[in-house]
């Protein structure tokens, strides 16, 4: 059965193997009650890299038994980002989490090609699942945060990326929308254009495990009643799993717009790296992080 709920994912998770988190800088509060959640919940074990005592206080604050992580003293976070990327490589941890660190110094030490996690060619892509009260089922979208303007290459690897993520939530067959400005092909438009070559594309056999359609307008791709108006014929009109946003502006507003006034709960990561990799922002709620750690773990299997 297709999971429709975030919090679906922590039942499935609950009967298979724990995965071994490594946070990487989890000197605040919200990394540390989620991981310890997803502990009590019996999904994963944890190590914390990051300022020990400022850990314990964090703990003692929170009625959290220091006991349930193994923590690694780093009080640097550009030190304990490196760490815990080392960890990884050791074959310590199943995935990487971000903690108290900004973006750009947690991707610095994913990225690098010496300590790193990257395969060379390899490209990197968020992923976030958005539960949104006005929509029946999660909807799978890329990129809202880390790849400012996808060439067709990128696009095609964020294609697969939320194919996959599909397929973990128990999607058999999703259906993948490639977002433009409307569902009329102009090839002077480069969103309009990659749509339809990677909509031929999977048409053709080599992109998989998904009905791919585009260009759709957003409207098209999730209310049916629009796409009826408008005489659009598509396998996924008003019924889309996944959304390909054809840059970070139109995937970053999104995700402000659905979270901020939609009312919605997201989970998120990083695909590309030889883990998957969680990255939600500092401030967002432990919920969130719950769900983001979730959706890793199901990554891992």
């Amino acid at each position: 059965m297709p999971i429709t709920k975030l919090t679906q994912m922590l039942d499935i998770l609950q009967g298979k193997a724990k995965r071994r988190m490594v946070a990487a800088f989890a000197n605040d509060a919200h990394t540390i009650c989620a991981a310890y959640s997803a502990i009590k919940i019996g999904i994963i074990e944890a190590t914390l890299v990051g300022d020990e005592n400022i850990i314990k206080s964090i703990c003692e604050k929170h009625d959290v038994p220091i006991s349930a992580f193994r923590i690694v003293h780093e009080p640097n976070d550009v030190k304990a980002a490196n760490k815990a990327v080392a960890l990884i490589n050791q074959g310590e941890g199943d995935f990487l989490m971000k903690g108290l660190i900004s973006s750009d110094k947690y991707m610095r030490a994913i990225l690098n090609k010496e300590t790193g996690l990257i395969n060379p060619g390899a490209v990197l892509s968020h992923v976030t699942v958005i539960e949104a009260p006005a929509y029946s089922k999660l909807l799978i979208v890329g990129d809202v945060a880390i790849i400012p303007q996808p060439d067709l290459n990128q696009k095609i690897a964020i294609a697969n990326y939320l194919i996959k993520t599909a397929h973990s939530l128990g999607i058999e067959k999703p259906k993948l929308g490639i977002q433009s400005a409307s569902e009329m092909t102009m090839p002077k438009l480069s969103s309009s254009a990659d749509a339809a070559i990677i909509s031929k594309m999977a048409q053709r056999g080599q992109i998989q495990g998904a009905i791919v359609d585009g260009p759709l307008g957003l409207d098209i791709m999730i209310d049916p009643e629009s796409a009826e108006i408008k005489g659009v014929k598509s396998e996924i009109k008003g019924d889309t799993d996944c959304i390909l946003f054809p840059n970070i502006e139109a995937g970053n507003t999104f995700y402000k717009t659905m979270t901020k006034l939609g009312g919605a709960e997201l989970g998120a990561l990083v695909m590309g790296a030889r883990v998957p990799a969680v990255l939600s922002s500092r401030g967002d709620s432990e919920l969130t992080k719950l769900y983001s750690i979730a959706l890793a773990a199901l990554g891992c299997n």
